[in-house]
């Protein structure tokens, strides 16, 4: 079941960053993403403050007492008038389901709870960064109604 974070997981949600960060180092083409030895508290933390900051929220499915996946989304106010104008958005920032709970509809009700929260919020649109190596993820995204709109290209020189 999806609920909002309410402190009682923090420990879990550290193991989930651990695990997605793990898998992004796992399938980084380049070796720029890892896993440091501060990572879990220090990502942790930053990701708190993030939520603080931008009216965010983090909401996590729930199996048996223990958080098994979390959804994190920030909401975006600025709005750019040099030729683009941005509506009120939400972003996610993270989506993780442990890969022992995945193909059951965690991360497909993760997504919606987000969702719903955003348009409570007022938001128009939602933006979602995926690694561009995360096939599975980028499938999932699409499967949801998702599509890509900007993309970043990358050389080694």
């Amino acid at each position: 079941m999806v609920v909002e974070n309410n402190g009682r997981h923090d420990e879990e949600i550290k193991d989930l960053f651990v695990e997605l960060q793990e898998f992004i180092a796992s399938i980084d083409k380049e070796g720029f993403n890892i896993l440091t030895p501060n990572f879990r508290e220090e990502y942790f933390e930053k990701t708190k403050k993030e939520i603080e900051q931008h009216n965010g929220k983090m909401f996590l499915y729930e199996e048996n007492g223990r958080a098994v996946g979390l959804i994190v989304g920030l909401i975006c106010e600025e709005s750019f008038e040099y030729g683009f104008h941005a509506p009120k958005r939400g972003e996610v920032t993270e989506l993780v389901v442990s890969k022992n709970c995945r193909a059951k509809g965690y991360g497909k009700e993760l997504l919606k709870a987000m969702e719903k929260h955003f348009r409570e919020q007022g938001c128009k649109n939602i933006l979602i960064g995926v690694f561009g190596y995360n096939d599975h993820a980028l499938e999932f995204y699409e499967r949801n109604g998702y599509h890509t709109r900007f993309m970043d290209m990358t050389r080694n020189l």
